[in-house]
């Protein structure tokens, strides 16, 4: 991994009396893509705020390549931010908008007129020059700002949900975009959004954050495998959450039965939470599934139906590329890798099944429900 650029400290910072982040340490660095997500109210966008010096912690310490920058102003500090209000100036073409930090800095035109026909070459503007901000789309109103943003040559550039105000098309190509000018300047870029997908597709590393608290960090990769609680579980694409016990290493008992997995280095008997993707679940005849269950809901995809399944009153989520129609009794079948253990945490039980999909709201499986110990089934793959 490159050199550390960023370090956050114990950051804390309240507004109004209320807690917005507690305690993050967070470590960013050099020509890294980093995205900050989390829903609303995480505190997200204060920390990107606290990194580009509009907002002050109230306890901790920011360092920008080894010095403390906490009293440095935002305008002293290299790094440049690109809001999702684009705040281009009205008045002034392309050229101009793109020119306006150089001109600011008095270097000469000369130098100018490069270093503008060259951002605009690699933000695809090159022919708009003379426009007004007016007369162009929302998506190439964002590339006048990530150019002009780029063109001081920031070490760090801050992106606070640019993408918020595109059309899902011009979302994706953007996203591709901005991948792509983050690769070829090599600076590095810290990105907030909500969107999971955004995150997953753009970033070398994304820290999830909830609660004013840094949940996970990780590759987009490991993020989505091996979600660190229920609340990553849940907000990083769709799952299936059942409380489970480690009955030993590789065995987990969750919904009646107990299944061979992967994970161990849990207590025996260890209560905890299982996570299946939606597209980890095979349908099978009744016969050769390991639980079975009633469709409540099919919906198209595309690509893909997803299905709502009552095994036991618990409303599972599964993803099959074969239609399957309500009301059908199918079995489930899961692989040992498919299952992915986890700790309790404080999220443990507020998030799970798929109730909210069907027209009745069921609990939990009741556990009067559930195989009693003898009558309890091993299924081995």
């Amino acid at each position: 991994m490159n050199n550390t650029l960023i370090k956050l400290r114990s950051i804390a910072k309240s507004f109004d009396g209320e807690q917005v982040l507690c305690g993050i340490d967070l470590d960013i660095h050099d020509k890294e893509f980093v995205t900050l997500l989390g829903p609303s109210g995480c505190g997200k966008t204060t920390t990107l705020r606290i990194i580009g010096g509009f907002e002050s912690p109230d306890t901790g310490d920011v360092f920008f390549d080894g010095e403390r920058i906490n009293e440095l102003p935002a305008h002293k500090r290299h790094v440049n931010t690109v809001f999702q209000k684009y705040a281009l100036f009205p008045h002034l073409n392309v050229y101009d908008n793109v020119a306006f930090g150089l001109r600011i800095q008095k270097i000469k035109e000369e130098e100018i007129q490069e270093r503008v026909r060259e951002m605009l070459i690699m933000t695809g503007l090159k022919g708009f020059e003379t426009r007004r901000p007016a007369t162009l789309s929302g998506g190439q109103q964002q590339r006048v700002a990530i150019a002009r943003a780029l063109i001081n040559r920031p070490r760090v550039l801050l992106l606070d949900e640019p993408l918020g105000a595109l059309d899902l098309k011009l979302r994706k190509d953007m996203q591709n975009e901005l991948k792509r000018i983050q690769r070829e300047t090599g600076i590095t870029f810290i990105y907030v959004t909500h969107d999971q997908e955004e995150a997953l597709s753009m970033s070398d590393t994304v820290v999830v954050m909830a609660d004013g608290k840094i949940q996970q960090i990780g590759t987009p990769t490991d993020i989505y495998n091996e979600p660190v609680n229920a609340f990553v579980a849940d907000f990083i694409g769709e799952s299936n959450i059942l409380d489970g016990a480690m009955l030993a290493d590789q065995k987990a008992r969750f919904a009646g039965h107990t299944f061979d997995c992967v994970d161990g280095g849990f207590a025996k008997n260890e209560p905890v939470d299982i996570v299946i993707r939606p597209e980890d679940v095979d349908v099978v005849p009744i016969e050769k599934g390991m639980l079975s269950g009633t469709v409540s809901g099919v919906t198209f995809k595309g690509d893909y139906y997803e299905i709502i399944v009552d095994v036991c009153g618990f409303k599972w989520m599964i993803e099959t590329s074969d239609y399957v129609a309500p009301d059908a009794r199918i079995g489930l079948y899961i692989e040992p890798d498919a299952i992915h253990v986890m700790k309790k945490s404080e999220y443990s039980g507020k998030f799970g099944d798929y109730s909210t999909f069907s027209e009745e709201m069921d609990h939990l499986s009741d556990p009067g429900e559930e195989a009693s110990e003898d009558e309890e089934e091993t299924v081995t793959p």
